[in-house]
């Protein structure tokens, strides 16, 4: 079984539209393939099918019923804020070892592949003492960081490499996202990859036939060869 936790490093960079690639291509492959959101804010049940969570169970190929929403994303809230922040306007907040205990129960019954989409950044704040990074470092399982191309995602992605680093959390890949109208990519690659001595990946995103793109078949055959199985 292997399991890989897909963060970012900000808001609507797109963690969900590389998630749902690697999806579809390991499921056109035969993998059995499932996927949790556990957190979400900006949720809206009757924009349910539109939602980071619908669009994930659309690539599931399950219905986007409540019943479907509560089993991989059981921390939902309506403002679009930070989970924390967005927990306090209803009066709620996020229990740090409930999350774990949820995403640890799903990778123990998972009987193939499993991702586990986080929230916001990499230091997205959770609760008051526990972040996004807090969360993947309890869990310790290989990470996909999603960066979008503009100025100055060069130091957010390399700052959010120190900070993954710092908690020794294997970084499986890099992939930077490209939107019409972003500036040149090239240069943020190559300054990226010189000095995270890495390969880092790119995909156009919201482009008509991007799905198909081979950035997501060359990502799906590094998930199946990571290091997220069970340990």
């Amino acid at each position: 079984m292997t399991t890989v936790f897909i963060t970012s490093t900000g808001t609507d960079i797109g963690k969900t539209f590389i998630a749902r690639g690697l999806i579809r291509h390991l499921r056109n492959r035969g993998r059995t393939v499932d996927a949790l959101k556990p957190v979400a804010s900006g949720f809206l049940p009757r924009e349910v099918e539109t939602s980071d969570v619908g669009l994930l169970l659309s690539a599931l190929g399950r219905p986007a019923t409540m019943t479907e929403v509560e089993r991989i994303s059981p921390w939902r809230f309506m403002a679009p804020l930070s989970p924390d922040i967005a927990a306090q306007r209803e009066g709620r907040r996020i229990d740090f070892g409930s999350l774990v205990d949820f995403s640890k129960g799903a990778i123990e019954s998972a009987t193939d592949v499993l991702f586990i989409e986080g929230i916001g950044g990499v230091m997205v704040p959770l609760d008051e003492r526990h972040t996004v990074l807090d969360w993947m470092a309890a869990l310790a399982r290989p990470i996909v960081l999603v960066a979008g191309n503009y100025l100055g995602t060069i130091s957010h992605t390399l700052t959010a490499l120190e900070v993954l680093a710092s908690r020794d959390l294997e970084v499986l890949s890099v992939v930077i996202t490209e939107r019409e109208g972003s500036v040149p990519i090239a240069d943020n690659v190559h300054a990226i990859a010189r000095l995270a001595k890495m390969e880092i990946l790119t995909v156009p995103r919201l482009v008509g036939g991007s799905f198909n793109h081979p950035t997501f078949q060359h990502l799906a055959s590094r998930v199946l060869a990571s290091g997220g199985m069970r340990r």
